[in-house]
Formats: structure tokens, sequence, C-alpha cells
């Protein structure tokens, strides 16, 4: 039977950094899937390989198809942005094992769907003042720099992944990420003794 390996933490934890070298890993096979978001694309994204980028009526065929898996909504700067997993075909859990990134709210939601023996949760975490300095440098990359919605992001992270909300979803180990090579190499090393 496979897995949903679920890596989550705050922004600019280095979740996607992750997520993208265990996506290498020839060692776990793992396949990923596409979420979709309503959000407009950033740089160096691509449709159909970082997300589905779809609008307000996409996600609502979804949701009335009955293959919405699970789904968040952010108020941001720029107007409500949704992010959301989609039961479309992409996951087959009696040959695979996956891998996916995203939130405490959405490994939630995943975790009630498939079954809690189906999804292992990778929680990434980083010291406050090196995020918020990755999140600088990253929004700085950007053609146009929303530095308000990154500032947004960063404060609601600290409702989105209290103490409280991290024990209620159950996670009892942490991966600190200051120092990436042992951290992946500590990932590592988790996920072989549970797939």
């Amino acid at each position: 039977m496979g897995k949903i390996v679920y890596i989550m933490g705050k922004s600019a934890s280095g979740k996607d950094t992750i997520f993208k070298e265990l996506q290498k890993e020839k060692e776990f096979s793992f396949r990923t899937l596409v979420p979709y978001t309503t959000r407009p694309m950033r740089t160096g994204e691509k449709n159909g390989t970082d997300y589905f980028f779809t609008d307000e009526n996409g996600l609502e065929e979804i949701r009335k198809a009955g293959r919405l898996i699970e789904a968040r909504a952010y108020h941001t700067v720029y107007g409500i942005w949704n992010y959301f997993t989609a039961d479309d075909g992409q996951i087959d859990l009696s040959r695979y094992h996956y891998l996916m990134v995203g939130t405490l709210q959405s490994y939630q939601s995943v975790r009630r769907y498939f079954g809690e023996s189906a999804v292992v949760p990778v929680y990434v975490e980083l010291e406050d003042g090196i995020r918020l300095q990755r999140a600088l440098e990253r929004e700085r990359r950007q053609s146009r720099p929303g530095y308000a919605e990154m500032c947004r992001r960063f404060l609601a992270d600290e409702t989105d992944f209290s103490e409280d909300r991290i024990a209620a979803a159950g996670i009892l180990r942490r991966f600190v990420n200051e120092d990436f090579n042992c951290c992946l190499e500590e990932i590592r090393g988790y996920l072989r003794a549970l797939l």
C-alpha cells in the first residue's frame, strides 16, 4: 500500500526545496500531483507543472462533482486566492507512494480524505528571522514584488502554525532546516524507516 508523504511548514521554511530534492530521489520513486490555485501565476511557474491555474468557476465545478479533497482560501492584499487538491485521477495508493507539499490545514484534510495510516507528516521549521530574510530575497526576484502579501503570509503563519494547531494535527516529529543537507538527510532516514 502506498503512502502520501506530506511536507509542510511556514512560508520560506525550505519545504518547497526539500520537496524538489525528494522528488529526485530514485530510492523512494515518489509520484507527485499537481495542485490547483486561483492565484495568478508567478514568474517561472508553469501551468500543469507547479499548479493547475484556474478560477472560481473551476473550483466550483470540482466541488460540485464531489472531487474536492481539500481547499484553502486566503484573503490576500490582492483578493481571495484559493488553493486546492482534487481527486482527478492523479493518486493511486494501491501502486505508488506520493509526495505533497502544503499547509497544516491541507495536511489534515488530506489525512481525513485518505485515512491517517496513508499520510506521513514531515514538518519543516526554521527560525523566524531566517525565514523572513529568505522570503524577502525570493520576493525581490519577482517581476513585480508583492511585499505586502509576503508580510501578510508571514504574520498569518503565526496563527496557522501555532503550537496548539501543530499538536492538534498530531505532528510529533519536526525537522529543523538550519543546515539544508543535514535536514534533508534526517528526513531521508525518517522516510526509509516508514516506507
